[in-house]
């Protein structure tokens, strides 16, 4: 019984997590971490062991799907990279020096909002208006912004999928199946990063708790990928937002019962 009860508890997470990359660039940090803490009671830190490390192929096969589908700035995605890893450790540093605030819940009520955004306001940019920006302007935007997001993400330690997207269709003006796309090629690093030194300190995962989360989540991120880049832009825009929506809330719910 315990078995089952730990696969239904890691189908449901890998689901949420796939669905969550697979759409919106999201880490499958936010949805497996909850999960895994207050239903199977694993150590947090673990927790997002297992958690990154589930990202990391979830995010690589949804890059590989949009890449495919010609929807992945990789030369940006790139500069945007190096700077979000520096500005990471930047952010983890500054944390370390103030007095820990709970920002835990900031991550998870972005995704939220940002849900509604998709729903209420959807992201209409073309790909030919992305074009018009020069390639040395939008590589120092790159630049910019990925120290912005690393920063955040170091020093609230979560929120990286959910800031990408937002910057890059907010600020870079990236049409949403690009800025989805690049997300995921940044996050498949990002995320193995996390997840090796995470077991690194805190040492082997539980095993079949790992391989199901990875199985799971990787199946329902191809899943996404997929049929977003199949998707009519205003479809793929209520769609994202849905599942952003549903994620927040219940991740909320899932906080409150911790």
């Amino acid at each position: 019984m315990s078995v089952l009860f730990t696969v239904l508890v890691t189908f449901f997470a890998g689901m949420g997590a796939g669905l969550g990359t697979g759409f919106a660039g999201m880490s499958a940090a936010a949805v497996i971490s909850p999960m895994l803490i207050t239903f199977l009671h694993m150590d947090p830190y673990m927790a997002v062991g297992i958690a990154l490390s589930s990202d990391v192929l979830a995010s690589a096969v949804s890059a590989y799907t949009y890449h495919k589908n010609k929807n992945l700035d990789i030369q940006n995605g790139l500069i945007m990279m190096a700077s979000v890893l520096a500005f990471t450790v930047v952010g983890s540093w500054v944390a370390s020096r103030v007095p820990s605030a709970t920002m835990g819940g900031f991550s998870v009520f972005m995704t939220f909002l940002l849900g509604v955004k998709f729903i209420v306001r959807p992201v209409m940019t073309t790909k030919e208006a992305m074009q018009g920006v020069s390639a040395k302007k939008r590589a120092v935007q790159s630049v910019v912004c990925g120290m912005l997001i690393g920063f955040i993400c170091g020093f609230i330690g979560a929120g990286g999928g959910m800031m990408m997207l937002l910057i890059l269709t907010s600020v870079l003006g990236y049409e949403l199946k690009t800025a989805v796309g690049t997300s995921v090629f940044i996050m498949t690093f990002t995320a193995l990063t996390g997840a090796v030194s995470h077991f690194m300190i805190g040492g082997t995962p539980d095993w079949l708790v790992w391989v199901l989360c990875v199985v799971f989540t990787l199946l329902w991120a191809r899943i996404a990928a997929v049929f977003a880049n199949k998707a009519e832009p205003k479809t793929l825009n209520r769609a994202t937002g849905v599942v952003l929506v549903v994620l927040g809330v219940v991740i909320m719910g899932f906080n409150l019962l911790s």
